[in-house]
């Protein structure tokens, strides 16, 4: 199952809607996408409550420093959000896509924010609004690819903060022949197999 979140397990629909497909085990919280803060994210704490409210131990978990077969002992992995150039290079760098690929086929992999845009296809969407993020030299955008659904984070708040936010969103819709979900706070798209549900707060 894969869950792609605009900023975590943040409204109660999504949270309920969690619930029936998570019954505890443990979570890994893959804090790579801060460079910087890592454990020390400012929202470490919160998404960490957000699992414990699924009955998850959770643990926080770094690309960078350990290793792929390590995450195979959680029921639960989620990526926090951050630099989505940065994780995807470290998810390449560091042979964890097999790992990755697996969650999101046999057990739960949720993304938040950057960690949600990195199981997509694609980082070209997200290059149009913020190519100075990509401190790595990212050359090649293609993505995990683990799902079709292509996604747009924080849209609510970010049409404010980008100039043609929504029409760049369209033109690359138009360019790709896809349909960007725009995911405001709160909501989520749910894909398993081949269901996909959009959950809105």
């Amino acid at each position: 199952m894969i869950v792609l979140t605009s900023n975590g397990i943040t409204s109660d629909a999504l949270l309920q809607e969690m619930k029936r497909h998570i019954h505890g085990g443990k979570a890994a919280l893959v804090v790579t996408a801060d460079n910087e803060y890592k454990e020390k994210n400012y929202h470490v704490s919160r998404l960490t409550e957000e699992l414990r409210l699924l009955g998850l131990a959770v643990e926080c978990f770094d690309f960078d420093n350990q290793k792929p077969e390590d995450l195979r002992e959680y029921d639960v992995v989620e990526m926090i959000g951050g630099n989505p150039y940065y994780l995807l290079k470290s998810i390449v760098a560091n042979g964890f896509l097999d790992a990755l690929t697996y969650f999101a086929q046999k057990k739960c992999l949720v993304g938040c924010s950057a960690g949600s845009l990195v199981v997509t296809p694609s980082l070209e969407l997200i290059d149009r609004y913020s190519p100075e993020m990509n401190i790595v030299g990212l050359q090649n955008l293609t993505a995990c690819n683990l799902t079709d659904v292509q996604v747009l984070p924080h849209y609510n708040k970010c049409l404010s903060r980008f100039e043609n936010f929504e029409e760049k969103c369209r033109q690359y819709e138009t360019e790709n022949a896809c349909t960007v979900v725009r995911l405001n706070d709160g909501d989520a798209v749910i894909i398993e197999g081949k269901k996909k549900q959009i959950i809105r707060k």
